[in-house]
């Protein structure tokens, strides 16, 4: 006949053992996920700087057709006060 200390070593020891693997098993998926968050954050951090680069181009891209418009805007409007007294000249 088996006693009650025989009875919970017999069940207890077994479950501890389980229980240690599990969390053995369970740090090392956690590990080798963390491993893997590592690298695709690597990656977007690349990916990042090369949308701010995009981003950057483009608001001088922006600034630049901004400045020639205003340019163009200054040519014409010239050309129109030009014109307007070359006609109060002549009429």
């Amino acid at each position: 006949m088996v006693t009650n200390e025989q009875l919970y070593i017999a069940v207890g020891i077994p479950m501890l053992f389980k229980a240690t693997l599990l969390g053995l098993v369970i740090a090392y998926i956690n590990a080798r996920i963390g491993k893997v968050e590592s690298k695709f954050d690597g990656r977007f951090e690349v990916i990042e700087g090369r949308l701010q680069a995009i981003d950057k181009r483009f608001d001088d891209m922006r600034d630049l057709w901004r400045a020639e418009l205003r340019r163009v805007e200054e040519v014409l409007d010239a050309r129109l006060r030009h014109l307007l007294r070359h006609i109060e000249e002549r009429g």
